[in-house]
């Protein structure tokens, strides 16, 4: 079984906004270090900083105040056809830079927050955006086979244990002359068992690799494995592929168990051995091809559903309640099926510890299929609305100002042009840092007109420059990189095109996923 594009929704870093989106996210109180001043109209000298077109920011602070406004606004943000190429999209016209007096140019289409020049954060060391799917390694690293890490975790020992308990318990019945040994034997076929699901979960790694799409790890859990491919095929073809590789590996290694079996004496050690790989392994292929997600046939599913209808969520949707399906007819049928002596044991007419231990691992089973159909749909649901999150319309206008610009005066500019981001210039007018929302929030306004703002400023490393073409998965991965609250966005001229905040991406996803599909 794999696990295709473990994409999530992201998360802020350590700041604190007081911008938040809609009534369920009220603005937080505690940070009124300064009241706030009633609207003064936009002066017309900022008209300049805008394309054709651009609405103007009524409702901004008036000069000398320069503090923020909690009103807990938020902007729409424009959602992309699915689908469309994420570069490219509203680009705005060719214009030189600003100087530094006046603000840099916001296109029209960028979410302005006239109610909110500054927005409240809580500290400047904040982290990336970062996809809640994205578990953090546990377990203990095996090797790098293909360059891909294999951890084995925790819940494989307590699986150990037990088909070491039970299979021993059968080897000891067929083969009583081992004595405490069948256990030792016992705990071979657990670790033989389970390295041919590692084989399995190679398949999808290399067929996964060979189409060129990520794979972050592969684990050994409690049932089975998973690989973890970080992004979607792009055809219904090659999903079919990489689906089926996983139980086609596991048929072939029966058949060669198989073919060792014919070699060897059956009530031999070797022979019970390979008995039972050869078993096993015919029953990870059958489960796997069972037509419902997260099982490697519920993806063929949603590839063949895919194929017909040319949308990849009509067969995610398709495929998953046919998972959750699976999960109830497992719940119920296993224990079921095991009472009438159907899968090959005496049937019982009393309820006995099997019956009980057959409806645990009935409900086990039913509730990973169940919880891995809801996952994948969720999945599928990010993925869908990642392209909506783009640096361009996310951005905010900036205001370029030089590091000894007294912190009231630069305010003061950026409130009369709408701006609610500083960058930090040098004479040159190259940008050098960025000022820091939740410096600016903790100089009370008494203080203001005698701090500089280069003193509030953070340096502007190169994992800070984000191209305002970025979108999706590409500006997720570029500020992952180099976790910040702020980051600059620039042109592919390499003029200022904004700031960017790690928050105001946060929201804009949360509020993308809110959405139905």
């Amino acid at each position: 079984m794999d696990v295709s594009g473990g994409r999530g929704q992201p998360r802020p870093g350590n700041d604190e906004s007081a911008e938040h989106t809609g009534p369920e996210a009220p603005a937080p109180g505690g940070t009124g270090d300064a009241p706030t001043a009633p609207p003064a109209p936009t002066p017309a000298d900022a008209k300049d900083a805008r394309p054709e077109g651009a609405t103007p920011d009524a409702g901004a602070p008036a000069p000398e105040s320069g503090t923020p406004q909690d009103t807990g606004a938020a902007p729409d943000h424009a959602a992309p056809d699915h689908g469309a190429p994420a570069h490219g999209r509203d680009r705005a016209p060719e214009h030189p830079e600003p100087p530094a007096d006046r603000p840099a140019r916001a296109p029209a289409g960028r979410p302005e927050h006239p109610d909110h020049p500054f927005a409240h954060s809580g500290s400047g060391k904040g982290q990336a955006p970062q996809r809640p799917e994205e578990r953090r390694r546990g377990g203990l690293l095996m090797g790098r086979p293909f360059g891909v890490p294999v951890y084995v975790a925790p819940s494989w020992f307590l699986v150990a244990i037990l088909i070491t308990w039970v299979f021993g318990g059968q080897i000891d019945r067929v083969l009583p002359e081992l004595g405490a040994a069948s256990y030792l034997v016992s705990l071979f076929f657990a670790v033989a068992f389970y390295a041919s699901v590692l084989v399995h979960e190679l398949a999808h790694t290399l067929a996964a690799l060979r189409f060129k799409l990520p794979v972050r790890r592969i684990q050994l859990q409690f049932f089975g494995g998973v690989s973890e491919i970080e992004k979607e095929a792009e055809t219904p073809g090659r999903e079919f592929v990489l689906a089926f590789v996983g139980p086609l590996l596991s048929l072939v290694l029966a058949g060669l168990f198989y073919l060792g079996l014919l070699a060897v004496d059956p009530s031999s050690v070797p022979g019970v051995l390979l008995a039972g790989l050869m078993v096993s392994n015919l029953i990870v292929a059958a489960f796997n091809l069972l037509p419902g997600l997260p099982l490697d046939g519920g993806r063929m599913l949603r590839a063949v559903v895919w194929a017909i209808t040319g949308k990849p969520m009509t067969g995610t949707v398709a495929a998953a309640w046919v998972g959750r399906a699976l999960a109830v007819c497992v719940l119920i049928g296993l224990p079921l099926l095991t009472q009438s002596g159907a899968l090959g044991s005496d049937a019982v007419d009393n309820v006995g510890m099997d019956t009980v231990l057959d409806a645990l691992l009935a409900a086990i089973l039913a509730a990973i299929i169940w919880t891995g159909a809801g996952n994948s749909l969720r999945m599928a649901r990010l993925r869908e609305h990642l392209p909506e999150l783009r640096a361009r319309t996310l951005t905010r206008r900036a205001v370029p100002v030089e590091s000894d610009t007294p912190l009231s005066e630069a305010l003061r500019r950026a409130n009369a042009a709408g701006a609610r981001a500083l960058v930090v210039v040098d004479a040159d007018g190259v940008p050098v840092s960025l000022v820091r929302e939740a410096a600016i929030v903790g100089v009370p306004e008494h203080r203001r007109p005698w701090v500089p703002v280069g003193t509030l400023a953070q340096d502007i490393t190169d994992g800070m420059r984000v191209s305002a073409e970025l979108a999706g998965e590409e500006l997720l991965d570029a500020l992952r990189a180099t976790p910040a609250t702020e980051y600059l966005v620039v042109e592919e001229t390499g003029e200022i095109y904004g700031v960017l905040s790690a928050a105001d991406v946060e929201r804009a996803f949360v509020k993308a996923m809110a959405r139905p599909s």
